[in-house]
């Protein structure tokens, strides 16, 4: 499951965000079920930033949220992201050189439903 928080940070308030980033990664990065994530900026406009996280299922992420160091470290960022969907379950994937592996939803039986 992949997880994207975009953001629009002033730039004059970047270094503020990026500490309070890094304190959200540190938390969510401690907790089971956490695979990876990163802090990325736009190249064309460096007022734009993502979170992007990676777990091992919709379950771990929620119970990550639940944890007192994500409560105080993280989900105050989180609140700030853009108000749009943010969840994502991988449908497909592909390995470099390899081909692509279709996944059944969660949501319903079959790919893509």
């Amino acid at each position: 499951m992949l997880v994207t928080n975009r953001f629009v940070v002033d730039v004059d308030a970047a270094d503020d965000f990026t500490e309070r980033a890094h304190a959200a990664l540190t938390a969510l990065a401690a907790r089971p079920g956490y695979l990876r994530g990163q802090l990325v900026r736009a190249l064309d406009d460096p007022r734009y930033w993502s979170l992007v996280t990676e777990w091992e299922s919709v379950g771990t992420y929620r119970r990550a949220l639940g944890a007192f160091e994500v409560k105080v470290s993280a989900v105050p960022l989180l609140a700030e992201s853009v108000d749009e969907p943010s969840a994502y379950e991988a449908l497909a994937t592909a390995a470099s050189g390899g081909a692509v592996v279709i996944a059944e939803s969660d949501r319903a039986a079959g790919p893509y439903r």
